[in-house]
């Protein structure tokens, strides 16, 4: 199958000496975001302190993302990390006798269930449903689990270790239908597969920008619903989570409207000027046919595993899973800077390799790359 974004690929230098297959870890340089860190760079040298144009850049970045997600500019706070994220939306919560439940998973990236974890001196009780690498039916059974007294369901909408998807569809219905919440972590997902905030009726949503987006560590958006919004006070504030934030009033703690009064302190301008322009890449070509590839991919990956009788952790069905295939390897670390020296840039976690492609990688990057995989494991 011939690639549909080969005219693409010359945006991307590593791709001229080494096959980057990382997007799990960190996505790939382009030189778009390059150039945005290079222009950012040429104003503070030149210009000292151009506080308008570096705002301008966070303002286009959140507005990039908004339009992504099928939001709006105002629904999304821009903060440095997912943790930081799900540490404000936390402080906005209330856990009361009779509801005081967060579910999340065994599987859900550790740094948000530790600031989950940190709520149970404020009240909070976190269950951990038990999940299961290479389950094709994530959703279900989350939502099993969702009782009158759950306040939270927090899902990885793609897993970090094995790429199983979670329907948050489901868990959504789930959490409604006995009044409860749920957020989101879509740092897998954000940038491979379409999300539409509206379609999906998700009420909180984080991702940063080094996965599938693009981008650079540094860079969190957090999608908050409207009328949520409106009703939730986060004690984790800063300047910029203000109505008026340059009248300087120590006095006075007015929460912005809408989503803006989960901002924190001064955004990250850099981060933000490089997410501006990976959004922007990212917009131009649109998460669909993105989305469709890389399930392409995925096909190419499952079946080229089972030819050379690789251990696949992640589900086998393409559509109960996101673009990363995770091989289970013993002494994963060290087989990845194995593969870094064959000219293959691929991600250890635990016992599993993952391979994980974005657009601008080819069928033939990806059986090359588990190839060589097999070899030096076999070697």
């Amino acid at each position: 199958m011939s690639h549909p974004f080969a005219s693409y690929r010359k945006l991307f230098p590593i791709l001229e000496s080494a096959v980057q297959l990382s997007s799990c870890s960190q996505s790939a340089l382009s030189l778009p975001v390059r150039n945005a860190a290079l222009d950012y760079l040429k104003s503070w040298e030149t210009r000292g302190a151009d506080w308008g144009y570096w705002m301008e850049r966070v303002e286009a970045a959140r507005a990039g993302f908004a339009r992504l997600i099928n939001a709006t500019p105002g629904d999304v706070a821009l903060l440095s990390c997912v943790s930081d994220a799900a540490s404000a939306v936390a402080s906005a919560l209330q856990f009361s006798p009779g509801r005081n439940r967060i579910i999340t998973t065994t599987l859900d990236f550790p740094s948000v269930c530790h600031v989950w974890l940190a709520q149970e001196r404020r009240g909070a009780q976190v269950k951990f449903v038990n999940a299961i690498p290479g389950n094709t039916e994530a959703g279900q059974l989350v939502a099993l689990h969702v009782d009158g007294q759950t306040a939270l369901v927090s899902v990885s909408h793609a897993c970090f270790y094995d790429g199983q998807l979670t329907d948050i569809t489901v868990t959504g219905d789930a959490a409604r239908r006995v009044g409860a919440l749920q957020f989101v972590d879509a740092y897998q997902s954000a940038g491979a597969i379409d999300i539409d905030v509206q379609v999906q009726r998700v009420d909180l949503l984080a991702t940063g920008m080094q996965k599938y987006l693009l981008g650079t560590p540094g860079v969190t958006f957090l999608y908050v619903a409207p009328a949520l919004a409106a009703r939730l006070e986060p004690t984790v504030t800063g300047w910029f989570g203000r109505t008026e934030p340059f009248a300087f009033d120590p006095r006075k703690l007015d929460f912005a409207a809408g989503a803006q009064r989960f901002n924190t302190g001064t955004p990250p301008m850099l981060a933000a000027s490089m997410a501006e322009a990976a959004l922007g890449l990212l917009n131009e070509i649109g998460v669909q046919p993105i989305e469709a590839w890389l399930r392409r991919l995925s096909e190419v990956a499952l079946e080229e595993a089972g030819r050379l009788g690789l251990t696949v952790v992640s589900p086998t069905d393409v559509d109960a899973k996101g673009p990363t295939t995770a091989i289970r390897v013993r002494d994963a670390g060290a087989v990845e800077r194995s593969m870094a020296r064959e000219g293959f840039v691929v991600s250890a976690r635990n016992d599993v390799i993952r391979v994980a492609p974005h657009f601008y990688n080819t069928e033939d990057d990806v059986v090359r790359a588990l190839r060589t995989l097999a070899r030096l494991m076999h070697t």
